[in-house]
């Protein structure tokens, strides 16, 4: 399984160096606390951690550790107390260097799987897309999230139908089944059979391919369009590009399932803020957009991490996600979880990655 990480690394550490250089013994305490925190998201003490450990230490040696790892900003004592929690940048240097990624179970493997077949059908890529993210979102205790651009739609048809003298409808359908329809203007003295012709020369050139695609290749062969189809007639194709072009430069479409999730297990009022504040984002939608963009720039799963991220507001929370393609490996949309930083990593990381998969491979047989 091929998990990336959000760039940069260790260049957030402040002490890039003496992490490189901590012993075997700091590693394996400090990987007891996170995952001690991450099972339990409570703060670690010095007691219970000689507990878990295998190597025989007192709790005196155990805190002595301890200790360095809070000078490098690993660990934070979030009260006067004696336990210990793993900063973000801890929980970064543990995702980086110390998560094990196992696999999900078969009994997981076959529910992920059922849904995803259930769900598919003659279902629009939307209702699909939608119904595995309130199954994801179930599995993992978190929120759903995917992301996909009309833009990156494969076409199959186009159409163009004359409603008035100088106005037509032009109808566009995609592979996965979704259909646009737009009012363009058409040049005055227009003859019907150029509505034909127009039709037939994109529909030679456009299945499988993208809007954008078919467009760069309009642009380039200008000349050559007028001389094989007439002025009014490439007019006409240049304005029904232009309007599914407007159509899909709008927004990308971010869904999201499975918010009640959020809610469950909070143990404190900072928590319940950082809710309100992860709820506030997901609502405006477009900084988490451009979050899980840059999901899309790399192949398989991407862990970003609390506040490290700029661009939202999202402190004390984490998302996971992974690209999908379509039949001809291109990317056309991205597939998340959203939650605490306390996320189960290693539990839900194969999750995304195999619901990645199943939707690729059912686009593919589509």
């Amino acid at each position: 399984m091929a998990i990336s990480f959000d760039p940069p690394h260790f260049s957030l550490f402040p002490n890039t160096t003496a992490l490189g250089t901590l012993n075997e013994r700091s590693r394996e305490i400090f990987r007891h606390l996170v995952e001690s925190y991450l099972a339990t998201g409570e703060p670690v003490g010095s007691r219970q951690l000689a507990k878990l450990l295998q190597i025989p230490l007192s709790p005196a040696s155990v805190r002595n550790v301890m200790q360095d790892l809070e000078s490098l900003g690993l660990i934070y004592a979030p009260h006067t107390s004696a336990g210990r929690l793993p900063t973000e940048i801890g929980l970064r240097f543990f995702v980086d260097a110390l998560l094990e990624v196992g696999d999900i179970g078969e009994a997981e493997r076959a529910h992920i799987e059922a849904q995803i077949n259930v769900a598919a059908g003659d279902r629009t890529l939307e209702d699909l897309l939608g119904d595995a993210m309130m199954m994801l979102s179930g599995l993992t205790r978190g929120a759903g999230l995917v992301l996909t651009t009309k833009e990156n739609a494969r076409l199959k048809h186009i159409e163009f139908v004359r409603l008035e003298p100088e106005r037509a409808l032009a109808v566009l359908v995609a592979e996965e089944g979704s259909v646009e329809n737009r009012i363009v203007q058409i040049p005055a003295g227009l003859p019907p059979s150029a509505l034909t012709e127009a039709s037939n020369y994109l529909n030679e050139r456009i299945r499988g391919r993208t809007l954008q695609e078919v467009g760069v290749e309009i642009e380039a062969s200008r000349k050559a369009v007028e001389a094989e189809l007439g002025e009014l007639t490439a007019r006409l194709i240049d304005a029904g590009l232009a309007s599914w072009a407007e159509c899909s430069g709008q927004e990308p479409q971010l869904i999201v399932r499975g918010h009640a999730n959020l809610l469950e297990d909070l143990t404190a009022l900072e928590e319940l803020e950082r809710i309100r504040l992860l709820f506030a984002d997901l609502e405006t939608k477009k900084d988490v957009i451009d979050l899980l963009s840059r999901a899309e720039g790399g192949e398989g799963v991407r862990i970003f991490i609390g506040s490290e991220n700029k661009l939202f507001s999202l402190s004390g929370s984490s998302t996971i996600a992974a690209p999908f393609h379509d039949g001809q490996q291109h990317i056309v949309g991205v597939i998340g979880v959203i939650g605490p930083t306390r996320l189960n990593y290693a539990r839900i990381v194969p999750m995304v990655d195999y619901t990645s998969k199943l939707i690729m491979r059912m686009l593919q047989s589509r």
